[in-house]
């Protein structure tokens, strides 16, 4: 039930919010200001009309009490009557009346009462405070009354509750009239962004969302769409070209497969069959070894994090190096010591083959593979002494599927998918693969954090 009750947007949770708050906070303050201002105002006129029978009590017992009493400040009446009803003293305001009499059990205590009076200000009766002394004077015991009209009071009292009964509640809708305003206009971006964002489709992620120029959170949060946005454009770009790729690279070897067994199947008295299968064999292999790579590009781009472990690539370096021993190219190790890094050796070991291929298919006469602990990295370094690369090419061989006509022509049988793996590998690992300066030839450097048991 209260989940239903409960607003669903923003605006009106705030609003709610804010209302809520103002309401408990004028409650609070309205019950503060009944009990303590009508008691401040009361407290004021019954010390005023308590000093004033005291003075006259005082005046009256050493006998120098006038006939015509002086009235104080906001005190109207004051009368001094004996036990026999003679009026001792009396202020102008009575104009021989008499202030309502009430009983006085001792001497020298002040006695309170409210009763209802005509002052000398008022035409109908009005609420009075009176206040009797009695005093012991040379003549007789004598009673002295003041009395001051509680009209201010009341009339303070009843605006204090008109004022509370009306103008609290106006205030509390006015808090929330304007919440609803400001909130809106401080989401009115957000509906615009939403707006924006809702018709941008996977077919068309070129439209960005306008960026207000506010400069607060509203304009950050533009500026993060719009930086997501470009993220995914170019992401959705790079999977289409990859896809297109990845189809033209799979297209040839089936193609190739497809070929050589349709004119083994339409010729077979005439087809060399162990030839065939050994060429259909070569198609297979360069077919699966491009679905691997495929896939394992693809569990890196999912973020797949494979059980990893200590791995010594210089290790793995010297497996390389035994397994290509008598290549067309020799590959010689210069002496490394253990180099632990955390990963993969699956992937690890990937990775040094593709450099070492791909450092195969151009060098002349020699490949140096370094394996060295630098500080807390370990640099794999694979210098080959062919052609090189091209300094404007040095990012361009990264790219999936990119070949330079080099390696075009040394091998047409490549997918371009080697050293982009590597550096998905490499970054997958906390590290780097790059294309370092070097004359003659091409150098590869690898650089993977150093792990520490």
């Amino acid at each position: 039930m209260l989940k239903r009750l409960y607003p669903r947007s923003i605006r009106a949770r705030l609003t709610t919010i804010a209302t809520v708050v103002a309401a408990v906070v004028f409650a609070v303050a309205s019950a503060l200001v009944l009990i303590n201002v009508p008691d401040n105002l009361y407290g004021a006129v019954d010390g005023r009309v308590d000093l004033a029978v005291r003075r006259v009590a005082g005046e009256t017992r050493v006998g120098r009490l006038p006939q015509a009493l002086d009235v104080p400040s906001r005190v109207q009446l004051i009368e001094a009557v004996d036990d026999r009803g003679r009026i001792m003293g009396v202020s102008p305001g009575l104009n021989g009346r008499h202030l309502p009499a009430f009983p006085i059990a001792r001497s020298d205590v002040v006695y309170s009462a409210e009763r209802k009076l005509t002052g000398a200000r008022e035409e109908t009766e009005a609420d009075y405070l009176i206040k009797a002394m009695r005093v012991d004077t040379p003549r007789g015991p004598v009673t002295v009354y003041a009395a001051a009209s509680l009209s201010e009071v009341n009339r303070a009292t009843r605006l204090i509750h008109t004022v509370i009964a009306l103008g609290v509640p106006l205030v509390i809708v006015l808090v929330g009239v304007l919440t609803w305003l400001a909130v809106g206009a401080a989401l009115r971006p957000v509906s615009r962004i939403r707006s924006e964002l809702a018709v941008i489709t996977g077919q068309d992620l070129s439209r960005r969302v306008s960026v207000p120029t506010t400069d607060d959170e509203i304009s950050q949060l533009a500026a993060t769409t719009n930086d997501t946005l470009d993220r995914l454009e170019r992401s959705a770009e790079t999977q289409r070209r990859f896809v297109a790729d990845a189809s033209h690279e799979l297209r040839s070897p089936i193609s190739a497969l497809r070929t050589q067994l349709e004119v083994a199947n339409a010729y077979p008295d005439e087809t060399d069959w162990r030839a065939t299968g050994a060429r259909t064999l070569a198609s297979a292999e360069r077919l699966a070894s491009i679905i691997d790579e495929l896939l394992m590009l693809a569990r890196l781009d999912a973020g797949a994090v494979p059980d990893r472990r200590a791995v010594d690539l210089c290790r793995l370096a010297e497996e390389q190096a035994r397994r290509r021993e008598g290549g067309r190219v020799p590959v010689v190790l210069h002496p490394c010591g253990p180099a632990l890094v955390h990963g993969s050796s699956v992937q690890l070991d990937r990775l040094l083959t593709n450099l070492l291929d791909n450092a195969t298919r151009h060098a002349t006469s020699r490949i140096d593979l370094e394996v060295a602990v630098e500080g807390d990295a370990v640099v794999v370094t694979v210098t080959d002494d062919g052609g090189g690369i091209a300094s404007e090419d040095r990012e361009r061989v990264f790219e999936r599927f990119t070949r330079l006509p080099d390696a075009r022509r040394m091998d047409k049988d490549g997918s371009g998918l080697g050293l982009p793996l590597s550096r998905e590998i490499a970054v997958a690992h906390g590290g780097s693969l790059v294309v370092a300066e070097h004359e003659p030839g091409a150098r590869l450097v690898a650089r993977l954090p150093l792990y520490r048991p």
